[in-house]
């Protein structure tokens, strides 16, 4: 869970880094009043939120499976694979769409306006660790 937890939270964080150098550096700007979740900045990062995925979950599940040196590697792979992609969409539907914050989104945004980008993050996260351990292996 240390590793989930410290990827989530870098990731969330390169994604704001990314909306505020869109909005401060690129001016891109939104009228006024407009939703977090629908201010171009934001918008124009979507196509990045798999590869951030995809670059970052692998190389803390690799270091998870350093860790945890397991005795049947893909078995273990398959377990964090599954573990991780579901415990992600959980986090995801509480703290994006239950809890109202500035950030958040209606179950639509997030599940049906955000397509394809969220089932590619989603995607992302499980097949990391299979690329954490073609690294090991």
């Amino acid at each position: 869970m240390v590793w989930l937890s410290v990827v989530y939270v870098l990731i969330t964080i390169v994604g704001i880094l990314h909306t505020i150098f869109n909005w401060k550096v690129l001016k891109m700007e939104s009228p006024k009043g407009t939703k977090a979740s629908k201010v171009l900045a934001y918008k124009k990062t979507e196509p990045y939120h798999p590869l951030y995925n995809i670059f970052l979950f692998p190389i803390f599940s690799y270091i998870y499976l350093v860790q945890v040196n397991p005795t049947n590697l893909y078995q273990e792979v398959l377990v964090i694979a599954i573990s991780w992609t579901i415990i992600t969409i959980v986090v995801d539907y509480i703290g994006w769409v239950l809890i109202k914050h500035p950030w958040y989104m209606t179950f639509k945004e997030m599940y049906i306006d955000y397509q394809p980008w969220i089932t590619l993050v989603y995607i992302s996260i499980f097949v990391s660790p299979f690329i954490a351990a073609y690294f090991i292996s």
